[in-house]
């Protein structure tokens, strides 16, 4: 779940505000990532982009595939907020992922391989893939070695992201469903844009807009966010 903020450290600053435990994904006076672990399943990575991104477009089409460096400036084109999605794809079902994808005519980017080296010093490697189409979510494999703690409950309650609330495009339902493979935290409803509308999250014990993410509290039958 990446959410795109335009001052890294002032958003971070205001999610430790309410209640919950933030991370720099790299040392921090160059840091342009963070993290929002939980104990298990997906999480939140607060992200922002250099200034003059447009300048490095092309080369990030070189790296990663056409529509990669479009995809780029399109997580600040519309200020701040849940600017892409992740959907966590298994090392070994990589390869015959992206060939059914590839046999649907959903076409992918390159796959690439990155290194990052974390606040702590540790080192993390990960693998993703972007659809050309921009405003599909992409495929990444999961950070080796682990960075999941072993348990994690925020100051404000939260323990886990329980659903994510998907608006899809009808032109872009099969490509997102073949990307999805099934994901059970997904929830999907037609949209004028294909993004991430709102999350909800266990524990929470009040809704959230911060840095114009929409957290919704995980509620039972008949309880509502509204």
């Amino acid at each position: 779940m990446l959410l795109w903020v335009r001052d890294l450290h002032k958003a971070v600053e205001n999610f430790r505000a309410a209640g919950f435990q933030v991370t720099y994904a790299t040392p921090r006076a160059r840091a342009q990532h963070a993290h929002i672990w939980f104990s298990q399943g997906p999480i939140i990575e607060l992200l922002t982009t250099p200034r003059h991104a447009w300048l490095f477009k092309w080369l990030i089409d070189c790296l990663a595939g056409r529509g990669a460096g479009r995809r780029m400036l399109r997580w600040a084109a519309r200020g701040e907020g849940f600017c892409d999605l992740a959907l966590l794809c298994d090392d070994q079902s990589l390869p015959s992922r992206l060939k059914n994808l590839a046999a649907h005519g959903v076409a992918m980017g390159r796959t690439v391989s990155w290194r990052r080296t974390c606040e702590d010093g540790r080192q993390t490697c990960f693998r993703f893939v972007y659809p050309r189409h921009d405003r599909l979510p992409f495929l990444v494999t999961p950070y080796q070695p682990s960075q999941h703690p072993a348990h994690m409950t925020h100051p404000n309650g939260a323990t886990a992201l329980a659903s994510i609330h998907l608006g899809v495009h009808p032109d872009d339902q099969t490509a997102v469903d073949l990307l999805a493979g099934g994901d059970p935290l997904l929830c999907m409803s037609p949209a004028e844009r294909t993004g991430v509308l709102a999350v909800e999250v266990n524990g929470l014990t009040q809704p959230l807009n911060l840095h114009g993410a929409r957290l919704l509290q995980h509620l039972t039958q008949g309880e509502s966010n509204a």
